[in-house]
């Protein structure tokens, strides 16, 4: 079964540039574009689509208000586009849902990867780039007092789904969790949707997001290193 897109840009050649790569992979359909927001909300209601490619910076309705309304009213995965690594709009995207996000200039591979990641219900969470920006929301939180650190959310978890938790914040894949835990691929899917179901949360952005709110991870730690 193929993976269904939807490419959101207001500008017309990098959605037709985004369409054209993805349209040549025998395992990707785009069913749609979308020149703004409201168009792309519309869009994902209509085509139901596995992942919704969307700009940030979208006229009518801006990419994080679209993304919000996406993640809260379909099981549709989101990947926000920039042009900028460190976008201010980035920090708020991850906290509406969106599993991640690219920048404008992506290598083809690496956008056809992406959609494939996202798709299989993982997130991009690899770059060091990502790790740096979840980090960072979590100290702004903290420095305007809008986020409470609770480490007591994570008592519902036995030892073993908190050590997965650590390594997802840590942005190794499943196969690397699998390799450091002595078990296989299957057992950490396992620990990880035991995670997501136990503390509420949407997907792996959403759990790294709350194991630096908790304190499980330290930004600037060794745990907060990017590798195994």
């Amino acid at each position: 079964m193929s993976i269904r897109v939807v490419v959101a840009d207001d500008q017309e050649l990098v959605r037709s540039g985004f369409s054209m790569i993805l349209e040549a992979q025998a395992d990707i359909e785009v069913v749609a574009e979308a020149g703004d927001g409201a168009e792309a909300v519309a869009a994902v209601q209509r085509h139901t689509p596995d992942v919704l490619l969307l700009d940030i910076r979208m006229p009518v309705m801006d990419g994080l208000e679209a993304a919000r309304r996406v993640c809260g009213q379909s099981a549709c995965k989101v990947v926000m586009l920039t042009t900028f690594d460190l976008d201010e709009y980035v920090y708020e995207a991850l906290y509406a849902g969106a599993s991640g996000f690219l920048l404008k200039d992506v290598r083809r591979d690496d956008l056809v990867h992406a959609v494939r990641v996202v798709a299989a219900g993982d997130s991009l969470l690899a770059p060091a780039v990502t790790r740096r920006l979840v980090a960072d929301i979590v100290r702004r939180r903290r420095e305007e007092a809008t986020a409470e650190v609770t480490p007591d959310r994570l008592e519902v978890l036995t030892a073993r789904e908190v050590e997965t938790l650590r390594m997802l914040a840590r942005g190794l894949s499943n196969a690397e969790i699998a390799t450091t835990l002595f078990v296989s691929e299957h057992t950490v899917k396992t620990h990880v949707s035991n995670v997501l179901s136990k503390l509420g949360l949407r997907d792996r952005v959403q759990a790294v997001i709350c194991a630096y709110e908790t304190g499980l991870v330290v930004p600037g730690s060794s745990d907060d290193n990017g590798g195994p």
